[in-house]
């Protein structure tokens, strides 16, 4: 790895350190005595990164582990399939496919690094490093198929619902917060003939292959439809470009969005793409970070469907809420536009749906006070030297899990359920009538997640 960032004078002279906000000497903080390398020619500007690359790379060898995984409970199935037979090709088609995909992921994850990983899946799966599939390294993957191999229709309808909230004016420099595999920055880019547009993420998979698309190459990918059309269709090696290779002034940039790596005021218009009902943050406190962003006078472009499922019943808010909050945090209150739109209709798929999406330009009025870089965390959590509190979520998760450790300790291949539910009454736990029951789905269900989770 190499350090930030003298090939990059246009965007050198924007950016500020992302723990303390101070500016940069050369490629690092001395306040915060950082370095910020730069990995596969992309700036790697999170607030932390050494520990961001050891987080990532986590990520990384999870996914490769859970291809593995994948491709061997294919290939487990294949004993009960008759030679010959439409399920036979099928499971050796997806094995092989899984195999090849690990290998071209690993090879694009490169400037990652992934040297002395050899931790079992099944200790991803236990610790956390695993965190979810749909919010690991293959979060939306299948949005990087829709950007640069089959989604035009799609592009071009996001691009327009943009351009129609812009209205009228040239921005200079433009920032899209959670880009993704970047094909709206770079439509954006292209539409406007900005003279800088960065694309901001902090998945390494979809900035790596940005860059590659974005400097000319086609990219094979194999792309899994949920529901799949055919045989072939259920692993489909695609090939992803970009239309042409961009005109300068477009940029990548691997950063937290909650701690953005940029002085106070740098750009005329900040896009947030499907963004902010999943960025993680209460939505009062991610627009001060906005206005921060946002030059006097600036636009800031909010485009989605505003799905904030799975937050808290507070951060939650309607479109009415963010409406209303618009003046508190800066901003002119906006009109909204609202479309239906398709979303991820992939042609080897027949899965596919319409999203209501919204679309609005809100205009920067007067600065508001800004936030801390980062995601609000207690101090205890932030700090290492304080004690940690003994919350009630930690108690009942606690005594969850003594449950858990003292049903899996009954399994010594001699018990039966009946024995293990008299041990359970014995510990005071349930009774035996209750219990038998319970340990049953119990079991059914430790089952069910061991084939799904680690592959048998």
């Amino acid at each position: 790895m190499i350090l930030v960032m003298t090939s990059r004078p246009g965007l050198a002279g924007l950016l500020a350190c992302p723990a303390c906000n101070g500016r940069l000497t050369g490629s690092s903080c001395l306040a915060c005595r950082i370095d910020f390398p730069m990995v596969g020619d992309i700036p790697w500007m999170m607030p932390e990164p050494r520990a961001a690359l050891v987080e990532w790379r986590g990520r990384l060898h999870y996914l490769l582990s859970h291809y593995a995984t994948e491709a061997a409970r294919q290939r487990r199935d294949l004993e009960q399939a008759a030679a010959g037979s439409l399920r036979r090709r099928r499971l050796e088609h997806v094995a092989a496919a899984l195999d090849d995909q690990a290998e071209r992921i690993r090879a694009l994850m490169l400037p990652l690094g992934l040297t002395g990983r050899a931790e079992a899946h099944a200790v991803h799966v236990a610790i956390g490093t695993e965190l979810p599939l749909n919010q690991g390294l293959s979060s939306y993957y299948t949005n990087l198929h829709r950007d640069w191999c089959w989604g035009a229709a799609e592009n071009a309808a996001g691009l327009a619902a943009v351009m129609r909230a812009l209205a009228s004016g040239q921005p200079d420099r433009v920032l899209v917060l959670g880009a993704g595999a970047a094909r709206l920055a770079y439509d954006l880019h292209c539409a406007l003939k900005t003279e800088l547009t960065v694309a901001l993420d902090f998945n390494p998979l979809f900035m790596l292959a940005a860059r590659r698309i974005l400097d000319g190459e086609t990219l094979e990918l194999y792309e899994f439809p949920i529901a799949p059309r055919s045989i072939e269709e259920h692993a489909l090696l695609r090939s992803l470009s970009a239309p042409a290779i961009p005109r300068p002034g477009l940029e990548l940039l691997l950063a937290d969005a909650s701690a953005p790596p940029f002085q106070r005021g740098c750009f005329d218009l900040v896009l947030t793409p499907w963004f902010i009902d999943v960025a993680g943050e209460p939505v009062p406190r991610l627009l001060a970070r906005l206005n921060k962003l946002l030059a006097a006078g600036g636009l800031w472009i909010n485009h989605g469907s505003l799905a904030f499922a799975g937050r808290s019943p507070a951060d939650s808010v309607s479109l009415e809420e963010l409406l209303e909050s618009m003046p508190g945090a800066g901003f002119a209150r906006p009109e909204p536009v609202e479309i239906e739109l398709p979303y991820l209709a992939s042609p080897a798929s027949r899965h596919a749906r319409m999203e209501t999406v919204i679309t609005f330009g809100a205009r920067k009025e007067r600065e508001v006070e800004s936030p801390a870089a980062g995601r609000e965390l207690p101090e205890w959590l932030r700090r290492s030297d304080l004690p940690v509190p003994a919350l009630p979520q930690f108690r009942a998760q606690s005594l969850s899990t003594r449950v858990y450790a003292f049903l899996l300790a009954m399994i010594d291949g001699e018990r039966t359920i009946r024995d293990m539910a008299r041990l359970m009454e014995q510990q005071k736990l349930m009774t035996a009538a209750d219990a038998e029951p319970a340990i049953r789905r119990f079991l059914s269900r430790l089952l069910e997640q061991a084939d799904e989770r680690l592959g048998y």
